[in-house]
């Protein structure tokens, strides 16, 4: 125990203990205690003596001990959710919202709820911290009062800080915590994550005796009243209201308790309070105490991800299941504390017995400067080594609450005490001597003003009389600094003669000025006389009158009032929101945002963009420009337009001509390509990832000359960012956190960089991660002399981009006409110091990297190894000049490109506002089927002359049309089938559809894809998104009426090629078969045609010689005035392929496609061979973002990519591999896949734009073009047929230079495309559904079904699609449209859903007939019997999805008949009755996030409970509030990131039968449903269980389900095994509601699975 007693003459200063306790009785009652070293105390504590005023302030308390038999009283209660408000600006703010919330409750109260638990929640700045604000409670008489830490493994440096404040609801008792354990479940909600109970194990309370003491068994728990939570980007504040009429607590009660708490809390809330946290428990402990150890538990929580652990897994509640806290403070009354880990500065009072003590004036002088710092909160000092300043010295190192650092160097000092005040937002204290040691501030002085940043300036001086007397380091020091300092003054030395408070005055004006509005350095000039240690000189304490009540407390000897900022607009002060008045006038805007240094700042800024709606540019200092998502697709949130590359975009003269803000060109794509395709390690590289080192705790200070504006231009605006709490906030403002990123731009000098980082390092108390260049590093240093003063300070990463010189001079104008000595001399300073040698010389780890994969390395190492270290990026000036001027030119050349795009159109010429919305109003595809005049050559064809595929059509309004072509041959890993599904569910989403996607813009189709249709892009088959692509491509096309490759190309002054009549050469393609003088003859009758490119397929023969054989004939035929290409499909071994090459030198071979399968022989054949090589299915097997795959094909023997659009997934992506090719100086080659004449005139003109690309590309690079690339597009001649009436001109040109396609005929062949009606199979353009309603008796019970049906009704095969709860059978239109070619399709309203009517129920009491998941699968079973004769595949999602199972496993031997039959025909009767319902009709059954339901009584007897709770809030409270807080569930994380999922809400909130829908909620609960866990080990019919990749909880259960049923499993009604009858698939991006999420893997899945019932 922690007793008082009277304290210690000198300053104690405890170390950190396990747990502290703190009784604070009257002088009177005076415990023992002891002086020395802490023991340990008595372990009975001391009373909890809660004053009048705080007993009316009590929630609910239930002593355990006292309950008995719980009974039903651990069910949950009757209303429970969490409301989450829009975020708050401030802390009061904040406060006035959670009061707002509750006056509208209390005005509107929860209808016939008798108990209930209701949280509102508020998101406020980053800056509440926990620790602080708990301290503002220190004079309330709210209890208890607590603040808990506790490290999490969710990430490096995830940390949990809470505090609250009051008790909601208070439970203790010396039971098994089991008892307690049920009754906290009633209060603690699972539709709030957030919701916790904190409190004590191994502790009894004493009612009798209000005390409480240490006992094995006992416990205590409480949830708050007010609680403040803290994540790294916000922190959440909250309330809690608690009633339960059972324990004498209603709602008006409630109401009470929290409207007496928030006039307590508003109360004593100071917006201006920030106390250091170690002034928190020592602000708690007034008077004369002193403090023994005790051994008490730490403070334990729980919250309701921990609750459902133990549920799920059944497991008993003990200690060790407990979330415990590391550090934790709670205040049980005025009297009583207790404290575990909580670091300890206690200084009693002895501030006037040391002063008094000291053994001079100058170390009095001192002591007092020293210690009204630290009373003003500035505990941080930089001492300088000197004699005149030693007084300063030694008093700032022994005083107990003093944190000390020094270094030799005083320009490093003064930088690294500007670090400090940028990262703690106050001043450090630097001390120096006197003499030159001032002047080496300046540099820091004129930053710190430039910059506005407080330092404190305490300079020793000689006495005036040594001054003009020749004395040693003497100067004059007075006004040394000018108006770089914001405030002067020139003490004189200490004499007793003068009153000492003058000092202190002093001091205080002087740290006024520092930390006011314009913050800056300040300078007291302090002049000392001998004696300067502690050498005995006698003085008179009289000069220390007036100081009383400054020796009896803590406070500054002065307090200055706060002014408020001034605002920019005139001499008044203005809010933001006055601030919003005015600039929302403006109807255009851009928001410009500077250097911002708090996360309070970036709040009020993500704000103030979230409510203007206006794009921000901002500069890198501003914590915005480098920005880490929370959602699943940061680069598709449109919330806030942020213009990360704003310098790069002005760089085009067509942008800064166009001055209008309300068009937007972003190039951050074509930076990151450019970044990206680059291999090797660039600057531009580390600038651009170093974002992704930044996670957790991590912040950034970057240097001034190149690095920082490397990070301005090319920084990385999003990353991914996963942290604790993130999850649970993916709904919540703001969806991004910004990243701090400090430097010295004030007068932007290179020198101190390195001090400054680590000063704000200190500051900040963060990992820093310091990015500077190699001038800069060596400019200071002697920064590594402070880098080994670990003292308060975290590890940090320096990363020294070293191109061994000045780079930036490189990039500016002097550099194009002065010669390269001087430059490199004069301007560049080129060295060859050893960075690697001046850190071992520090003891400072230092890496090397001069790759990208060592940089990544290095970056992740130095953060997990927690030390200093130094990484140094090996670079040129010359490579990196180059790559800057490449990227710009690339970016002007991007912006032009896209703003000629975005302003080309006919319609945009005048006014930005009438810029046009395209919307697709019509789609449809025709199967046709051509014959071919050969068999294909992919090697896999079954050698038939026939071709199939699906010609699209989309249509825009005045008639204007595009077409494309998907058509999956025997390389698409899709068939016609999947293609054809995919196509009606997206023609389905497309329909009015409006289309803002910039051609071949990287990401732009994705991004439609996504936004506009809610279809994650990866999961659309290649071939369909090529030809949804390019049917896109040329309907926008059409509506500029140009061609494809015209308005692909735009009208860049980089193209040389204008002309409309230009045109591609094309390949030939010819199969081999036949002997070596038949290939020849045809390749003979090729060049005769006019080609002078073929290419052969090899590899097919009995050995390669045969192959080189057949070349070396065409050869002798043909000789070498054409190009030969091979293709060996990658079906030759790396020894064939070398003995190809040994044979094939010779023969001049233009490449050599796919010799082999691995990359490794790959580049080995390379070097082996020398014969050139090209990829195709190697870049085809490349998945996801293939930019960054494709360094790994780099080798110079590797010089041609065959890139086949269908194949790579569409234009866009084929485009990008192309130019990626061309930037590594390789062909690039446009090909086809046996499309029709439609496909083949797309890529004719996508061809010719790529080949304008290579243009662009040598121009910029200043390189020559590769030559003529033949493309592809032989397979036209395969084509017998076509599926037009017309024929696409491709013929030999007059010049002979090749088989060619004008672009112009293939534009004007799709502008006039006339499809061939006969060889088209079928088309379609849209399916109505049927819609109907069908009355089902059931029971006394009658309902009226609605229904909707899709595909053909005669169809045998049936699918009945069910919904989950809240659905309705229009979820599942997309689907049915899709399935509806391979059956008959029926999705159904259940009861109390969309249009479905429960109509009459023949008895009063209709709560007798409740609607289960049993009688809701009798009732769709005599559905069925009324609609089909036929077997049905019953596919449920959710709640469906259980009502599916319980139809699946209905089995007729599961059914005893108890009865006598009296009669044979009444008997036939009653077997013909049941036959009617009998589930044999079900063949099988899709369960999508479904359960067998819950396998214990106990389980089902609180889910019951809660969804009873919730049925009853979602009557009282409205199903507007319901769904809020429904879907605030974690379940619906991965949900509430869809682009649609704001529309499916809306769609929810149509349900007009609210009563039926609770009832439903209610009476179906998975607590009611009769677990089926064993009738799985019966299953007879097949099963396709899917989950969500995402859904943990449902993916688990669906595992379970498998084995259950292939290891204890039956065999099935037709024979099957159990492991034949289940089968699972896991979709990717996806969480619980896959059939929104991710619905194509699903359609495909569900249609495979009816092919393998049928």
């Amino acid at each position: 125990m922690l007793a008082v007693s009277p304290p210690p003459r000198l300053p104690l200063r405890l170390p950190v203990r396990p747990l502290l306790a703190f009784s604070l009785p009257s002088p009177r009652r005076l415990c023992r205690s002891n002086r020395g070293r802490l023991r340990g105390g008595p372990r009975r504590l001391c009373r909890l003596r809660a004053d009048s005023a705080a007993g009316r302030r009590a929630g609910i308390v239930i002593d355990v001990d006292e309950v008995g038999e719980i009974g039903d009283r651990d069910l949950p209660v009757d209303v429970s959710f969490a409301r989450r408000l829009p975020p708050a600006l401030t802390v009061g703010d904040g406060l006035g919202a959670l009061r707002r919330a509750a006056d509208e409750l209390k005005a509107s109260p929860p209808a016939g709820a008798t108990s209930g638990v209701i949280r509102f929640e508020v998101l406020v700045p980053p800056s509440t911290k926990a620790l602080n604000w708990c301290s503002q409670f220190r004079g309330s008489s709210l209890f208890p009062q607590f603040y808990l830490s506790r490290k999490l493994t969710s990430g490096p440096s995830s940390q949990l800080e809470i505090c609250g404040i009051g008790s909601a609801i208070c439970l203790h008792g010396s039971y098994p915590v089991k008892n307690g354990f049920d009754l906290v479940l009633r209060y603690i909600s699972s539709d709030s994550h957030l919701i916790r109970a904190y409190g004590f194990v191994g502790m009894k309370y004493d009612k009798e005796s209000s005390s409480i003491e240490e006992k094995l068994g006992s416990y205590y728990l409480f949830i708050p009243q007010v609680e403040l939570s803290e994540f790294d980007s916000c922190s959440i504040l909250s309330s809690t209201m608690i009633w339960d009429d059972s324990v004498s607590h209603t709602f008006e009660d409630a109401v009470s308790l929290f409207e007496s708490c928030f006039d307590q809390i508003q109360n004593s809330y100071d917006p201006l309070d920030s106390i250091c946290h170690k002034g928190l428990v020592p602000s708690y402990i007034s008077g004369d105490a002193h403090l023994s150890e005790t051994g008490n538990p730490q403070l334990v929580y729980l919250d309701t991800e921990l609750l459902a652990t133990i549920e799920a897994k059944g497991i008993p509640l003990t200690l060790d299941k407990f979330l415990s806290s590391d550090q934790s403070f709670v205040r049980f009354s005025p009297e009583f504390l207790f404290c575990s880990n909580m670091e300890l500065c206690l200084q009693q009072n002895e501030t006037e017995s040391f002063i008094k003590h000291c053994s001079n004036i100058n170390l009095a002088w001192a002591s007092l400067l020293v210690e009204e710092c630290v009373r003003l909160g500035f505990t941080y000092f930089c001492i300088a080594p000197g004699s005149r300043s030693s007084p300063l010295a030694l008093s700032a190192t022994c005083h107990p609450l003093t944190t000390c650092i020094s270094c030799y160097d005083e320009r490093s000092l003064g930088f690294h005490a500007l670090g400090y005040g940028r990262g703690s937002r106050k001043p450090a204290v630097v001390i120096t001597s006197s003499g030159t040691a001032v002047s080496n501030l300046l540099p820091s002085v004129v930053e710190a003003s430039q910059d506005f940043v407080p330092i404190i300036l305490l300079t020793a001086d000689r006495p005036p009389e040594l001054h003009d007397a020749g004395a040693n380091q003497a100067i004059n020091q007075v006004n040394h600094f000018g108006t770089f300092v914001r405030y002067f003054f020139n003490l004189p030395p200490p004499s007793d003669q003068i009153h000492a408070r003058m000092v202190l005055t002093t001091l205080d004006s002087a740290a006024y000025y520092a930390m006011q509005v314009p913050q800056g350095p300040v300078h007291l000039n302090c002049a000392f006389r001998e004696p300067l240690d502690y050498t005995d000189r006698d003085w008179n304490l009289d000069c220390l009158r007036g100081l009383d009540k400054w020796f009896t407390n803590s406070e500054p000897y002065t307090r200055y009032l706060i002014m408020k900022t001034v605002s920019a607009f005139g001499n008044y002060s203005c809010s933001v929101m006055e601030l919003l008045q005015i600039i929302e006038k403006a109807e255009q805007g851009l928001l410009l945002v500077g250097a911002l240094h708090t996360d309070d700042d970036m709040w009020a800024v993500a704000l103030l963009a979230k409510h203007l709606s206006w794009p921000i540019a901002t500069d890198i200092l501003s914590g915005l420009r480098l920005r880490k998502v929370v959602n699943l697709f940061p680069l598709f949130d449109k919330s806030i337009l942020f213009i990360d590359h704003i310098d790069q975009i002005l760089l085009s003269d067509s942008a800064k001509n166009w001055i209008s803000p309300d068009v937007i060109v972003q190039v951050a794509q074509e930076i990151m390509f450019q970044i990206h395709s680059k291999w090797s390690l660039t600057e531009p590289y580390v600038a651009h990832v170093i974002g992704e080192s930044l996670y957790g705790d991590a912040i950034m200070f970057v240097g001034n000359s190149m690095v920082v504006r490397d990070l301005d231009m090319f920084g990385k605006g999003w990353t991914n960012y996963t942290s604790n709490g993130n999850s649970l906030m993916m709904h919540h403002f703001p969806e991004f956190v910004g990243t701090l990123v400090a430097g010295n731009r004030g007068a932007s000098g290179i020198d101190g960089l390195l001090s400054t980082a680590i000063g704000f390092a200190v500051g900040s108390n963060k990992h820093v991660f310091c990015v500077v260049g190699d001038i800069s590093f060596l400019h200071d240093t002697n920064g590594l002399a402070l880098l080994n003063q670990r003292a308060r300070r975290k590890p940090m990463t320096i990363i020294v981009v070293n191109n061994h010189g000045g780079a930036i001079f490189s990039l500016l104008p002097i550099a194009k006409n002065t010669s390269p000595q001087i430059l490199k001399k004069f301007f560049y300073t080129m060295h060859d110091i050893s960075i690697s040698n001046l850190c071992a010389a520090h003891r400072v780890k230092h890496l090397r990297v001069q790759t990208k994969a060592e940089l990544h390395d290095a970056l992740v190492k130095s953060k997990a190894e927690q030390i200093d270290c130094v990484v140094e990026v090996d670079n040129s000036i010359d490579s990196n000049a180059d790559f800057h001027r490449i990227m710009s030119e690339f970016s002007a050349y991007s912006t032009t490109r896209y703003l000629d795009y975005l302003l080309g159109d006919p319609c945009s010429k005048s006014e930005l506002d009438a810029m046009p919305v395209y919307t697709i109003h019509g789609a449809e595809y025709m199967l046709y089927r051509i014959q071919l005049s050969a068999p294909r050559t992919s090697g896999l064809s079954d050698g038939r002359f026939s071709h199939e595929g699906f010609i699209l059509k989309l249509c825009m309004d005045d008639n204007i049309a595009g077409f494309g072509e998907v058509a999956p041959i025997e390389i698409h890993e899709e068939d016609l089938l999947d293609v054809e599904e995919q196509l009606r569910f997206l023609f389905h989403r497309m329909k009015d559809s409006e289309l803002d996607v910039i051609p071949l813009l990287r990401g732009s189709f994705s991004n439609w894809i996504w936004t506009s249709l809610g279809i994650p892009p990866s999961s659309i088959f290649p071939s369909v998104k090529c030809g949804l692509e390019m049917a896109i491509l040329n309907l926008l096309a059409s509506q500029r009426k140009c061609g494809l490759s015209k308005f692909l190309a735009g009208s860049d002054p980089l193209v040389r090629d204008q002309n409309s009549y230009a045109g591609i050469e094309i390949c030939a393609l010819v199969d081999c078969n036949g002997t070596p003088m038949e290939v020849a003859l045809a390749v003979a009758k090729l060049v005769a045609e006019g080609f002078t490119t073929v290419k052969l397929k090899v590899g097919r023969r009995e050995s390669p010689i045969e192959d080189a054989a057949v070349l070396h004939k065409i050869r002798e035929v043909v000789g070498y005035k054409i190009n030969i290409r091979v293709d060996a499909n990658q079906k030759w071994t790396y020894e064939q392929a070398v003995e190809f090459g040994s044979r094939a030198k010779s023969l001049q071979l233009e490449y050599i496609e796919e010799p082999v399968s691995s990359l490794n022989d790959l580049i080995k054949f390379c070097g082996k061979s020398g014969l050139p090589v090209a990829l195709d299915e190697t870049i085809d097997n490349l998945k996801g973002d293939v930019i960054p795959k494709l360094h790994q094909f780099v080798h110079p023997g590797i010089v041609a990519l065959v890139i086949k659009p269908s194949v790579v997934g569409g234009f866009e992506k084929a485009a990008h591999i192309a130019k990626w090719a061309q930037m590594h100086d390789k062909m690039a080659v446009i090909s086809s896949a046996y499309e029709s004449s439609v496909g083949l005139a797309s890529y004719i003109q996508l061809a010719h734009y790529v080949d304008q690309q290579n243009s662009v590309v040598s121009r910029i690079k200043n390189k020559d073009t590769c030559g003529v690339v033949a493309h592809g597009l032989g397979t036209y001649q395969w084509l017998r047929e076509d599926v037009s009436e017309q024929k696409l001109n491709i013929h030999a040109t007059p010049l002979g230079d090749g088989i060619r396609a004008s672009v112009e005929d293939a534009r004007g062949y799709l502008h006039h495309l006339n499809i061939n009606n006969n060889k088209i199979e079928r088309t379609y353009n849209d399916e109505k559904l049927r819609s109907y309603s069908v009355q089902v008796d059931v029971d006394d019970c009658s309902y009226l079904v609605k229904l909707q049906e899709a595909g053909d009704h005669i169809n045998e095969k049936v699918v009945l699609l069910l919904h989950g709860f809240l659905g309705t059978s229009d979820d599942w239109v997309p689907m049915m449209k899709a399935l509806s070619p391979s059956a008959r399709v029926i999705a159904v309203d259940l009861p109390g859903h969309g249009e479905s009517q429960v109509l009459q129920h023949h008895v009063e009491n209709s709560e007798k007939f409740p609607i289960t998941v049993q009688s809701l699968a009798d009732l769709l079973l005599k559905l069925i019997s009324q609609i089909t004769d036929g077997e049905v595949v019953v596919v449920g999602y959710s709640m469906g999805a259980r009502i599916a199972l319980h139809m699946a496993l209905n089995q007729v031997h599961s059914v005893t008949f108890s009865i006598f039959i009296f009669s044979v025909h009444f008997f036939l009767m009653l077997i013909l009755s049941w036959l009617c319902q009998s589930p044999r009709q079900i063949r099988g059954a899709v369960i999508i996030s479904g359960s067998p339901g819950l396998r214990d009584e106990e389980s089902r007897r609180r889910r019951i409970a809660i969804d009873k709770s919730r049925a009853k809030f979602l009557m009282s409270c409205g199903l507007e509030c319901f769904l809020e807080t429904w879907y605030s569930a974690r379940m619906w994380t991965s949900l509430r990131e869809h682009p649609k999922f704001n529309s499916l809400v809306r769609t929810r909130n149509k349900h007009k039968d609210i009563k039926a829908l609770a009832k439903v909620l209610a009476d179906s609960s998975v607590g009611r449903q009769r677990s089926l866990w064993e009738d799985l080990k019966h299953l007879k019919r097949p099963l396709l269980i899917v989950a969500g990749e995402k859904d943990t909880k449902f993916k688990g259960i669906s595992q379970r389900m498998c084995s259950e049923i292939t290891q204890h499993g039956e065999r099935g009604s037709d024979g099957r095994d159990g492991d034949e009858l289940c089968e699972m698939i896991v979709i990717p991006d996806a969480g619980h509601a896959v059939h929104v999420e991710n619905p194509l893997p699903l359609v495909r899945a569900v249609r495979k699975f009816l092919q393998k019932l049928h």
